[in-house]
């Protein structure tokens, strides 16, 4: 075959061309046969060292899986280059040996100078790492290519480069350079836990303007209107509330305490350089309350070169909002941000002509300024310094409202909502020299958040003091596949509230401390920890939490985790939806320290399975997932006792949420993606009066997502097309069978559709501009507020909202680079 080779005009290392026959290929198939080495200079030309090894691989991911089996198998350190074909390896000889390791290495999936994978295991590699297992080791790989994947690191910030999706080939003369592209929104097949990392590529495919739309392309978290009056939207996973999930923010705390009902608002979508969405228990080094997982987002803060945008959005019922953020390298290792965001409300929206806005009219002023030091490379030392300050008034309720007369010369009714928020914080990481393995993180935060509202002819004042600090101590056991956290944390929460006339203030005061361990083999990975915090209202509460993975293959993964967790309740500030009606709030006391109430606890448990798989010859994944939370202790908001109480007492009995998920992602064709779920949700508790299903919440839910975008042009240039349809189910709606029958709900709501739909254009890497709609069908809720003729009547509610107040709404928008 070589000589046919050669007679067809090409050297080998065997046998040479003719000149007659070289002369006569064509000119760009000259090749330099004075270049060409004999197979004994090419390995002469890299010598190896005495722990080296020839290992075949193509990419990031072969590296991963080669380092993580020779970690597996003993080896203390092992250091894979793509260039070279070679493992580096260090390892302690009376633990293992480099046959030991090799044999893992082979074992998952790479050839090697002294073992060869199994045909099986070798046809099981995803494509990408299907290497050419006929080249001899020492030559050079012509597969080799990079794929750029998000990094997640605890004691350092979360760096995420997205590449740009649906990139041209680049064309030169000598060949043809292809540039992979990274999914927006991937599940991290490495993580123990299941961890969805969503970049700016998915956030860019609706309008995004805060953190609480930035979920309306994502199967896994539910986005719902709350309130009619306010408007107010809420977050819900695994068949339960926000206030069940840790909502962080550079994996410090967030929304959270009085910033519950309004927080999402407090976050531009626009600032977000990614977001971490981890369901079921997530890590003990992160705190004790959460229960169905994590959602923590990350702040721009990367750039190579300064990098300035601005944004301009508005919708055509009234909203507007800017958004500047700048990133900048100071020197080698300072690099600082600037993040501007201003938003408004003007327009009269009353799409149902019951006479009151079907959202709050006002303005957002928010700031934010980050410092960013890192010289981890020669100090070994890394820090993050950020303060932000936020003013958002807001006015609500009837069109004829006067802000500007008393309330008590009203003759509308008016909601106002004013809140100042002020942070700062900072996280700083000490890389032991010479340990890579070992790290030393402090994190400390200090929030000031104060509100001033009133619904019609209530009052609610809050003002909340939190002071947050952790320190975090990383290291290995023996080598990289034992390793443990430890530390310490400490937490302050100052409150004082007033809800009519009356005044509400406690302390809480919290020292924890904590323990992880995480112990990772060739095809598992399993992470333990535990935290015990000394809560002086609470008591002591001991949380355990455990992940664990096993990869029957590379594209089978099954995940199971268990976990522990516990909360305090904050009754006012997390049920302000129900403020604009005329329910009177009364809190049924047992005992407890906060509000006469206990804390509340529940046992969070999970497992999922994960099936990559080739479709019309792509990549095409299946997730199926089902997790089930158990409450120890909760505080229920019973809204059936009667339709004019809201009713707040602990759980006698048993409250469980159910949550099955399926979701199915592939690509038909090049640049079109498609995103399939389903999700069930079984949610009970045990009221006073007996067990039923919690009000609000569908059983049955769809979810479609289709993007698809052109190629790129010389330019950079190209269009996007992306449409998202929510199907929810009938939801149960609370009891209003005491009302006059003109005022009561029916048991159950209709089901809906909810269509929304975005077309943008990137002229090229530095402008675009887009255009889109929400809510395409126009379904929405009428008779949203219960009596709204009478908004200081007896039967008046404007907190019976299961589906959207508006009617289709569109926007438009323009980003541009500078």
């Amino acid at each position: 075959m070589l000589k046919k080779v050669a007679d067809a005009g090409h050297d080998n290392e065997k046998f040479k061309s003719s000149d007659d026959t070289y002369k006569g290929l064509p000119g760009c198939c000259h090749y330099e046969r004075d270049l060409q080495p004999s197979p004994t200079e090419a390995h002469e030309h890299h010598a190896k060292k005495e722990n080296e090894f020839y290992v075949k691989g193509n990419c990031g991911s072969c590296k991963a899986r080669i380092e993580k089996a020779a970690k597996a198998a003993g080896a203390d350190s092992a250091e894979w280059s793509a260039e070279k074909q070679t493992v580096i390896l260090n390892f302690d000889p009376s633990k293992t040996s480099s046959d030991k390791v090799l044999k893992a290495i082979a074992d998952a999936g790479h050839d090697n100078e002294k073992y060869k994978s199994s045909d099986d295991t070798y046809k099981g590699l995803p494509g990408c790492c299907l290497y050419d297992r006929n080249i001899p080791f020492g030559e050079a790989n012509p597969k080799v290519h990079f794929e750029e994947e998000a990094k997640h690191d605890d004691h350092k910030d979360h760096q995420i480069t997205p590449a740009e999706n649906h990139e041209q080939p680049e064309k030169n003369i000598e060949g043809v350079t292809v540039t992979g592209s990274k999914a927006a929104t991937a599940l991290s097949k490495k993580e123990a836990g299941l961890v969805f990392n969503i970049d700016k590529k998915e956030l860019l495919k609706a309008a995004c303007c805060n953190l609480s739309e930035s979920f309306e392309t994502n199967a896994t978290v539910d986005v719902s209107f709350s309130n009619a009056v306010t408007g107010t939207k809420q977050l819900k996973m695994l068949g339960l509330d926000q206030k069940y999930t840790s909502l962080t923010k550079e994996l410090l705390p967030e929304i959270r305490g009085l910033a519950s009902a309004y927080g999402l608002n407090f976050i531009p979508g626009r600032w977000i350089e990614s977001i971490q969405l981890t369901k079921g228990g997530s890590t003990v080094t992160n705190g004790y309350e959460s229960i169905t997982g994590q959602i923590n987002t990350e702040l721009l803060k990367n750039a190579k070169k300064p990098e300035t945008s601005l944004n301009i959005f508005a919708d055509f019922n009234g909203r507007a909002e800017a958004n500047i953020t700048s990133v900048s390298p100071i020197n080698e290792k300072w690099s600082q941000t600037f993040l501007l965001h201003g938003n408004g409300t003007f327009g009269d929206t009353d799409m149902n002509h019951d006479t009151f806005l079907d959202r709050p009219k006002g303005t957002q002023i928010n700031a934010a300024y980050l410092l960013n030091y890192n010289d981890l490379e020669k100090s070994g030392f890394g820090s993050h310094f950020g303060i932000n300050f936020i003013r958002d008034e807001r006015t609500a309720g009837q069109v004829a409202f006067d802000k500007k007369l008393p309330q008590d010369e009203q003759g509308a009714y008016g909601v106002g909502i004013d809140i100042s928020r002020f942070q700062v914080w900072n996280k700083t990481g000490y890389v032991f020299k010479g340990k890579p393995y070992q790290s030393l993180g402090w994190m400390n935060q200090y929030v000031y958040h104060q509100q001033d509202s009133f619904f019609g002819l209530r009052n609610y004042a809050g003002k909340q003091h939190t002071y947050y600090s952790n320190l975090i101590f990383e290291s290995i056991i023996g080598n990289t596949n034992h390793k443990y956290k430890a530390g310490a944390s400490f937490l302050y929460d100052g409150y004082e509230e007033t809800y009519l006339k009356d005044d509400m203030k406690r302390n809480e005061i919290v020292p924890g401390i904590f323990a992880e361990y995480t112990l990772t083999g060739l095809k598992y990975t399993l992470v333990a920890g535990a935290r015990a915090d000394f809560h002086n209202l609470a008591g002591t509460q001991f949380t355990p939490r455990v992940n664990f993975k096993y990869d029957f293959t590379p594209q089978t993964i099954l995940r199971l985790s268990a976990g522990r967790g516990f909360r305090t309740a904050n009754v006012f500030a997390e049920n302000q939806q129900y403020f604009a009606s005329n329910r009177n709030i009364q809190v049924l006391q047992n005992s407890g320290n906060i509000y006469g109430l206990r804390p509340e606890i529940a046992w969070n448990y999970g497992a999922s399975l994960q099936q990559e798989f080739k479709l019309f010859g792509r990549k095409s994944s299946i997730v199926a997932d089902f997790f089930r939370t158990d409450f120890q202790d909760q505080v229920l908001v019973d809204l059936d006792r009667s339709p004019q109480q809201l009713t707040f007492y602990n759980l006698e009995g048993k409250s469980f949420a159910n949550s099955f998920q399926t979701q199915w992602d592939f690509t038909p064709f090049k640049n079109f993606d498609v995103r399939l779920a389903y999700k069930y949700y079984d949610v009970q508790a045990d009221y006073i009066d007996g067990r039923r299903a919690v009000p609000f919440m569908a059983k049955h839910r769809g979810f479609v997502n289709l993007a698809y975008a052109t190629n790129k042009n010389d330019n950079g240039g190209f269009w996007s097309f992306d449409t998202t349809l929510n199907w929810v189910g009938k939801q149960r709606l609370p009891n209003t069978s005491s009302n006059p029958a003109e005022f009561q709900l029916p048991v159950y709501s209709d089901s809906y559709a909810v269509l929304n739909a975005q077309i943008s254009r990137n002229f090229n890497k530095k402008i675009r501009a887009y255009l889109g709609g929400e809510n395409l069908t126009s379904y929405y809720q009428k008779n949203a507020i219960v009596d709204f003729r009478n908004p200081f009547g007896n039967y008046f509610d404007g907190g019976m909202v299961y589906a959207p107040i508006m009617k289709a709404n569109f926007y438009v928008g323009l980003d541009v680079t500078f």
